[in-house]
């Protein structure tokens, strides 16, 4: 059966209350479009844990910050038209900027605290933007779970603490980060590399794997880890480090001890040229 591409806000909303009454579970799953793998697999997943999967495509404008990159964000609508519905999705939901912030409009959602470190720290009101955008969308699709990926693993945690403090009744599913075959996060960004950048990008998931090893070869000292992921880095990349993090999983509140059973989020940003690629490891000491 053919997707459905819905526009509309009213439109989109009335489906889903056709839907909720007559018992079907919605699945949805937000993007900003320029599917890939990683897309694709959320998807799925949504699809084993709903009768109805709606995919959302909106490129955000509040979650850039002036200087970013939100007028050249990959964009390709029939393409994503056909890998959703190839997908198992039901409903494109792609509703206009106009429709989603009107004229006038000034009711933004704010996370304390969690928002204020790693990506929030680089972005400043990148994640006031996220979390506005997707208490939206889950206005207007009414679902029952929702999926998010792990490479944006602030966002993730972001969204469930927003879940919890606004009563969502919503169940958030975060899905593994899929990777390319070198073990590159798969991204929509990673088509602005350049060939040189797109071989030297694959360090940031050696970085990661580097920590993972030393963790395991008893290496406790935060401090002493983020160092030799930045000389492994600088050695094999030209990538400028924005940041290397070695948090707790749940508050992502820096370690500058990891202690055994815990369980650690480590996390990196690093911009190759113009172009800011993260990715992280979830890691139990």
């Amino acid at each position: 059966m053919a997707i459905r591409v819905v526009t509309e806000l009213r439109e989109m909303q009335k489906i889903a209350d056709d839907l909720r009454a007559s018992g079907k579970r919605i699945g949805v799953v937000p993007t900003m479009g320029f599917l890939h793998e990683g897309h694709l697999s959320l998807m799925r997943i949504a699809r084993k844990h709903s009768d109805f999967v709606i995919t959302t495509l909106f490129v955000n404008p509040t979650q850039f910050g002036p200087k970013e990159d939100f007028a050249r964000y990959p964009r390709d609508f029939e393409r994503d038209r056909r890998l959703a519905e190839e997908a198992g999705s039901d409903v494109l939901f792609m509703p206009t900027t106009e429709d989603i912030y009107p004229a006038g409009y000034a009711t933004f959602v704010n996370v304390e605290g969690i928002t204020d470190l790693l990506e929030g720290k680089s972005r400043p009101g990148h994640f006031r933007g996220v979390a506005t955008v997707v208490a939206k969308l889950f206005n207007i699709t009414k679902p029952h779970v929702a999926v998010f990926g792990q490479k944006d693993a602030q966002q993730a945690a972001v969204i469930r603490q927003m879940t919890r403090d606004l009563n969502f009744d919503i169940q958030i599913i975060v899905a593994p980060i899929v990777r390319e075959a070198d073990g590159l996060a798969m991204s929509s960004r990673n088509s602005y590399l350049s060939s040189q950048q797109r071989k030297e990008a694959v360090v940031l998931f050696e970085s990661l794997r580097l920590a993972e090893k030393r963790i395991a070869e008893g290496v406790v000292e935060s401090s002493a880890m983020r160092e030799e992921m930045a000389r492994h880095m600088t050695k094999f990349s030209a990538g400028e480090i924005d940041y290397i993090s070695i948090a707790d999983h749940e508050t992502l509140s820096e370690l500058d001890q990891m202690s055994k059973g815990k369980t650690v989020l480590i996390s990196m940003a690093v911009r190759f040229g113009t172009t800011r690629l993260i990715d992280n490891i979830v890691v139990k000491v």
